[in-house]
């Protein structure tokens, strides 16, 4: 018997590690996500009980994945029997299911072989192209692949993409319908179908990185799973797109932010800002694999938004000191992404470097603007900003209550640790 902490133990972290690729591989049993995504939750829990009598396998990936398909195959085959007894049904296909499903039981013995390993790579790619297939709105393309491929609850996906619990409920129960009924298969598409669905893969493969480089909630300010994720995923992508432009800025977008990762926190899990962060700990190799990329993008002469944003951490990354920042070329080039993506989080973005280049004063009468404009409602970053500029100009009261608004909406506990902190230094300050 293995104890029950360890055995849970073992179950979380197989959760976080290989719930997309254990979905991805029954997906492509059940050709039905709702079905798979039931088969898998049902797979993680029977591990529980069955990893306990008999211990914790060698490779739980294996093991949840070949107790996802069974179940997977196991209700088709009770739907089929279903079907076959049901009258007026006029030429019954049982027959011709259970040959199909032999076949797929001999193919799943020849996977059990298989180290998952050898196969995450096209098998997560798989399903990040169901779920960014053309037939989908944008919005919905995001939800449903950050719920399947990141396995976020529904509410951190929420959070994610700024709108409501119930919203996003909705949306991904629309999507994985959609896909049903329009028979979208389950596989890599062909290469004149891939430009169709890039903006959305990109755009996936990003959302997943920053809900790994900052958690929507939990104790710890990282995902790190998640971020190993997304950055294996773009990876993939390039070796299949080699030639993009804006495949390449994602890449050495997301390398140059994951070059702070292990000087982000500090050794008692206390969030440290980029001024506080200790450089000479940032990974070089990744920081000159990253300027590498840039440099060859910007010599193709097709600039996109991650290309931008890459340049952008870049020159964070560059400078000697936070104070030595180049400030003003940073604007500038908030400005080039703003014409390129005309988003509020950039505008809103653009406002930290813009309070270095020319005061906190004129950077909080955009921050301003943007809380009238409404469209950042609910976004934590927001009331942050707000704060922190209210605290560099002395008015202490109005920071305080911006500290506190932005605490309501944070969820992520070390992100609360330091608001707090700062929240207790307004308030105890001498008028």
């Amino acid at each position: 018997m293995t104890a029950a902490a360890d055995v849970g133990q073992a179950v979380a972290d197989a959760h976080r590690r290989e719930w997309a690729f254990v979905l991805a591989a029954t997906v492509r049993v059940a050709r039905d996500l709702d079905l798979a995504e039931e088969c898998v939750q049902e797979a993680y829990a029977a591990a529980l009980s069955a990893w306990e009598r008999d211990g914790i396998p060698g490779s739980p990936a294996a093991w949840l994945t070949t107790a996802a398909k069974r179940r997977a195959m196991d209700a088709m085959r009770r739907e089929r029997t279903f079907r076959s007894k049901l009258p007026l049904l006029v030429e019954p296909e049982s027959a011709v299911d259970e040959l199909a499903l032999d076949a797929l039981d001999e193919q799943n013995e020849r996977e059990e072989a298989v180290d998952p390993e050898d196969v995450v790579p096209e098998e997560r790619l798989r399903l990040v192209f169901t779920c960014c297939h053309p037939a989908l709105a944008q919005e919905a393309q995001l939800a449903l692949t950050l719920r399947l491929v990141c396995g976020l609850p529904t509410p951190d996906v929420a959070r994610a993409l700024l709108v409501s619990e119930q919203t996003m409920a909705a949306r991904i129960t629309r999507a994985k319908k959609k896909i049903s009924a329009a028979r979208i298969p389950y596989r890599l598409p062909r290469p004149a179908e891939l430009p169709d669905r890039l903006t959305a893969v990109l755009g996936v493969i990003h959302l997943l990185f920053t809900a790994g480089h900052t958690a929507p909630s939990g104790p710890a300010l990282m995902r790190t799973d998640l971020a190993d994720r997304s950055l294996h995923l773009a990876r993939t992508l390039r070796d299949l797109m080699p030639d993009e432009p804006e495949v390449r800025g994602l890449l050495a977008l997301l390398l140059v932010t994951d070059a702070r990762r292990a000087t982000r926190t500090s050794s008692d899990g206390r969030l440290l800002r980029l001024a506080e962060q200790d450089r000479s700990l940032w990974d070089r190799t990744a920081l000159a694999e990253a300027q590498d990329l840039i440099v060859a993008g910007l010599r193709g002469g097709v600039v996109g938004r991650y290309l931008v944003q890459a340049a952008i951490a870049s020159l964070y990354a560059e400078a000697p000191t936070y104070a030595e920042t180049d400030w003003p070329q940073i604007v500038a080039l908030y400005d080039r992404l703003l014409s390129l993506w005309p988003s509020p989080v950039v505008a809103l973005n653009r406002t930290v470097p813009l309070s270095m280049a020319q005061g906190p004063a004129v950077a909080l009468a955009q921050v301003e603007a943007l809380e009238q404009d409404g469209r950042l409602s609910g976004y934590q970053y927001l009331p942050a900003i707000k704060a922190d500029l209210l605290r560099r100009l002395g008015r202490t009261d109005e920071a305080a209550v911006a500290y506190r608004q932005a605490l309501e909406l944070t969820s992520n506990e070390a992100e609360r640790a330091y608001l707090t902190a700062r929240l207790t230094d307004q308030e105890t300050r001498p008028a």
